[in-house]
């Protein structure tokens, strides 16, 4: 019998193999990690996997933006949905029966573009399920939650009308998906779904000029909260995150990016800034693109002048477990 790791050493274990028995690319440690065990999976207890740990340009290799959260052997939470996430959901052994929730954070299409591919798969389910569906307010440039379902899958108009029975579960689609929106103005948190001692809640984070939302997965393991792309400069995220065990980040852009770049995402000061004030026992980092993977080693350097914590850079497919 293998002796069993810490925990400590098992989140580095998981984090640099990927889910046991996957050839996916592997997540690594921003420090020395211990030896993968790969009798370990990842499916065990309530743990983060990633989709999808990369940006909206092809030149990171990897699939866009979108994680799953395991509870007792089963995907029920999805997280975004861009780009590659289609792939990645099925490499992860996922199954689209056991999904409770979907959380949109924005609507750029590195967020959302496999949306839709990952919503047919309801024809082929062997019983009817709900599922809730959440994403932010719109704006003059990107709709709603409710407005893009529609823009979707709505009757006599939606762009993939022959999916509009995704609305009520009718039509050969044994899937009823419930979409709401959540005001990403709002000052505090709105709690979006809740079931089997899981509750989430969703607050406004700043990704320039685009409705974006963060989530906080409060579990009987711990919590997890989950940024997508944002700059940083809403103050009130501090609040929203504390006591937060796992802590997810974008890794976008690097200090010296053009003005544009940072009114949309965090540099990596900003992002250990803020993680310092959060203090979660754990800092994941994704959603890198070609240049912060290039200089990766520099941006974690830099953020861990400021967080001391354990800080992982994420790869498709790499898992981070809670435990208490």
């Amino acid at each position: 019998m293998k002796p069993s790791l810490p925990h400590s050493a098992l989140i580095a274990a998981l984090a640099l193999a990927g889910c046991s028995g996957s050839s996916a690319p592997a997540g690594n440690a921003a420090s020395p990690a211990a030896a993968a065990d790969d009798s370990v999976s990842c499916k065990t207890g309530i743990t983060l996997q990633l989709l999808g740990s990369g940006g909206p340009i092809t030149d990171d290799a990897r699939a866009s933006s979108g994680a799953v959260v395991w509870i007792d052997g089963k995907a029920r939470l999805l997280i975004d949905a861009g780009g590659g996430t289609y792939l990645r959901y099925g490499e992860a052994g996922a199954r689209l029966e056991d999904l409770d929730f979907i959380g949109i954070s924005h609507f750029h299409t590195d967020h959302v573009a496999d949306l839709p591919a990952i919503l047919k798969g309801a024809y082929f389910l062997s019983g009817r399920h709900d599922v809730a569906l959440v994403g932010p307010s719109g704006n003059a440039n990107f709709p709603s939650m409710t407005a893009f379902f529609d823009r979707e899958f709505g009757r006599g108009h939606g762009a993939f009308e022959y999916l509009s029975g995704l609305a009520n579960g009718t039509e050969g689609l044994q899937l009823s998906v419930r979409p709401s929106d959540v005001n990403v103005a709002s000052p505090t948190a709105t709690k979006v779904w809740q079931g089997d001692g899981v509750t989430i809640s969703a607050f406004g984070i700043p990704h320039g000029d685009v409705p974006a939302l963060a989530y906080r997965i409060e579990t009987p393991k711990g919590v997890m909260v989950l940024s997508a792309d944002q700059n940083g400069s809403r103050k009130e995220f501090v609040d929203f995150a504390k006591g937060a065990d796992l802590l997810m980040m974008p890794a976008a852009i690097d200090d010296d990016a053009d003005a544009q770049s940072r009114f949309l995402h965090a540099t990596p000061t900003v992002v250990g800034k803020i993680a310092a004030e959060i203090n979660p026992k754990l800092l994941v980092l994704d959603h890198f693109m070609g240049r912060s993977l290039k200089d990766k080693d520099k941006n974690v350097a830099t953020i861990q002048r400021y967080y001391h914590g354990p800080v992982y850079a994420g790869r498709d497919l790499s898992c981070f477990p809670l435990s208490h």
